[in-house]
């Protein structure tokens, strides 16, 4: 069978190399005779594993020993409720920058367990990253968004000026760029994306700011079990840790985040300067706060969006389909997506765009 190109938002397209690798792996990892999928989490062979994938994302990450990093058997949208509920008290505010679909789902949850400041707003269209922001007196976090995978807007740097610890949802640009830690209190990410498989999530948490969490809390609610325990308080994804693990290594193979980073602009430069010179194609976001990791655009008319999608799917071109909330289309073009895929998107699109 022939591979198709994976525009999908995620679960995602992953390195060739690193699915080859895990064949051998389901059949016999590490020359034990058992595969990851039937290894013991507690015995030697998994302990092997996770001590290598954690070293991995911290020589990748640039991560050192004042944060923790942690594996959770749950996806991002887990985190929505985790966090407010380890690091938030009623009385206490949260700063958040309102990016799109993914904030809006962190409010409802941040009102449960204590008070919410807008601290900037990129609605109606979400087509930018807020230009200002504006903080509370005394925020207990700033929380952002780095990558808006439904609008495809992107955060080119942190928010400037926090006053408190930042807290990001890096789920959908993690390691497609040079990690900025500076200032973050806790980083998460569902793998999915850039990582790794669905079902498993990595946190990266300042040690300080995780001395700061409510005390009394259930324990698998609480951030600081997966620390004491080393991410193995209850049965962890095994076949997940791996790997990212692997793909942690292919990331440097290709030589580093530097490196993603340069391909990923690359990749996206080759769909943006076809989209803002066509005539029946047009981005939804604006230059500036464009992302790299999802590439949202619109057709003159549902019927040429349409066209597209059917003659993408005969040409082996699939997941371009844009979210099920604001329909258009969206081309996700994560760091294993190959440059190929990107040129061949755009050939298309021209052929629907006759000069």
């Amino acid at each position: 069978m022939t591979r198709k190109f994976n525009f999908s938002s995620g679960p995602a397209a992953l390195p060739e190399p690193v699915l080859q690798r895990a064949q051998a792996a389901i059949w016999d990892l590490d020359g034990t005779g058992i595969g990851i999928l039937e290894h013991s989490h507690r015995g030697k062979a998994f302990r092997a594993v996770l001590e290598r994938t954690t070293a991995r994302i911290r020589e990748v990450g640039g991560i050192g020993d004042e944060f923790a990093v942690l594996f959770m058997t749950a996806g991002a949208t887990h985190h929505f409720t985790l966090v407010p509920q380890n690091f938030l008290r009623a009385e206490d505010t949260v700063d958040i920058c309102h990016t799109g679909v993914w904030t809006a789902k962190v409010m409802e949850e941040t009102r449960r367990f204590g008070k919410l400041h807008l601290a900037c707003d990129a609605g109606p269209t979400f087509d930018a990253t807020p230009d200002a922001v504006r903080y509370s007196a005394s925020p207990r976090y700033v929380y952002y968004v780095s990558n808006e995978t439904v609008y495809g807007t992107q955060w080119q740097a942190p928010p400037a000026g926090s006053p408190a610890p930042l807290v990001c949802d890096a789920s959908s640009d993690i390691f497609s760029r040079p990690l900025p830690l500076a200032g973050h209190g806790l980083i998460f990410a569902g793998a999915q994306k850039n990582l790794g498989p669905s079902g498993i999530s990595l946190v990266i948490v300042r040690r300080d700011f995780l001395a700061t969490r409510r005390q009394g809390l259930p324990p698998l609610s609480d951030y600081l079990t997966y620390e004491r325990e080393g991410s193995m308080s209850n049965t962890p994804n095994t076949f997940g840790i791996y790997m990212i693990g692997e793909v942690c290594t292919w990331i440097r193979e290709q030589g580093g985040l530097a490196a993603m980073a340069e391909r990923n602009a690359r990749k996206a430069k080759l769909l943006y300067e076809f989209l803002d010179n066509s005539r029946r194609w047009r981005a939804h976001a604006r230059v500036g706060s464009r992302s790299s990791m999802n590439v949202t655009f619109r057709g003159a008319t549902p019927e040429l969006e349409a066209e597209l999608l059917a003659r993408a799917e005969e040409r082996g071109l699939s997941g371009l389909a844009g979210h099920r909330s604001i329909g258009g289309l969206r081309a996700s073009i994560y760091n294993a997506f190959p440059e190929e895929g990107v040129r061949r998107l755009v050939a298309l699109l021209g052929e629907l765009d006759p000069p």
